[in-house]
């Protein structure tokens, strides 16, 4: 029973790091008054432009012994940061200096980065002519899914806490020092002061478009890397077309169950990766095991209307989230 929990509590984190990762990146985004709803979008551009170039070094090796593990790591997680910038920066183009809708150009960029997943990865799968409509980067992946040497041997302390590849621990250090930012640090307090209201923010000098800017194209990075730690190391180095799931979204429903905290994301995390992998563990029929599917999105909504009762300002998002800022109006 209890090496059940301990696996079952290990799967969880697992599962829940992609979404830590989707979910601190959107709060850094939505502190600055930006809704993006691209995010599952931008995760897969994240995941697929990792897979990218970890196929493009692996194909360069004339042997998977010649790899080089400072190469095989950084290739990968460059190509991904640079293709989840380039989605932040689409979207910022779009709402920020045209003005354009963010719930319709976030679910635009949903949508294309979907496409753009799907579109490569079906490229990829012809080059390779594999049996199976999938990439193997077994190569690559094992240096993502490298764990401390000891894990093994210390029992379930180490599977619990130790038996993960480096992504997952970057995860909880970025959410970690995000907090630390927005709550400690007068840049975090300039972009929640964007948020809250960019023309009071605007009048007292912080310029309004620089700190959009910033703030959704690191959130975009941050995201990507979910992408990427779900295909490198949760997957295996196996690329699969729709592979990803929802996790996107489920990512940003985590932003309200955590209450826009990067902090509490990591609890959130945990707790959403575990309800999200109940079904397996729960004994019942097929129709019942798609009821414990929907778990997480209950508990989300079981929060929002806590919240919301309660009606406490720091429970809530940022005043002018969604809303685009026209400084002549000011």
């Amino acid at each position: 029973m209890f090496s059940t929990i301990i696996a079952f509590l290990h799967r969880a984190i697992m599962q829940g790091i992609p979404l830590l990762f989707g979910s601190t990146g959107e709060i850094i985004t939505e502190k600055s008054g930006n809704l993006n709803l691209g995010i599952p979008g931008v995760m897969y551009i994240g995941g697929m432009s990792g897979v990218i170039g970890a196929f493009v070094y692996e194909n360069s090796l004339a042997s998977p012994n010649d790899a080089n593990g400072f190469l095989a790591v950084i290739i990968p997680l460059l190509a991904s940061l640079l293709g989840s910038l380039l989605a932040g920066l689409i979207y910022c183009f779009l709402t920020v200096t045209l003005k354009a809708n963010q719930n319709v150009t976030g679910l635009a960029l949903t949508t294309f980065g979907t496409g753009f997943g799907n579109f490569f990865g079906g490229s990829l799968i012809k080059i390779t002519g594999a049996d199976v409509p999938s990439v193997a980067l077994t190569t690559t992946s094992n240096y993502f899914r490298t764990t401390v040497p000891f894990a093994h041997t210390t029992g379930w302390f180490g599977e619990l806490f130790l038996n993960y590849g480096f992504l997952a621990y970057a995860a909880i250090i970025i959410a970690l020092v995000c907090s630390f930012f927005l709550k400690r640090t007068k840049g975090g307090l300039h972009l929640r002061a964007v948020g809250e209201n960019p023309a009071t923010a605007d009048a007292a000098g912080i310029n309004v478009e620089k700190s959009k800017y910033l703030a959704t194209c690191i959130g975009s990075m941050i995201a990507g890397l979910g992408g990427l730690y779900y295909v490198m190391d949760y997957a295996n180095g196996v690329w699969s077309n729709d592979g990803f799931g929802d996790r996107g979204w489920l990512a940003i429903a985590l932003v309200i169950f955590a209450i826009w905290k990067p902090n509490m994301s990591i609890l959130g995390s945990i707790v959403f990766g575990g309800l999200y992998i109940a079904f397996l563990y729960v004994p019942c029929e097929l129709r019942t095991q798609e009821l414990f599917k929907m778990l997480p999105y209950v508990v989300t909504i079981v929060v929002l209307i806590i919240s919301s009762m309660r009606n406490k300002k720091e429970n809530l998002g940022p005043a002018a989230l969604g809303l685009s800022y026209f400084r002549e109006e000011r």
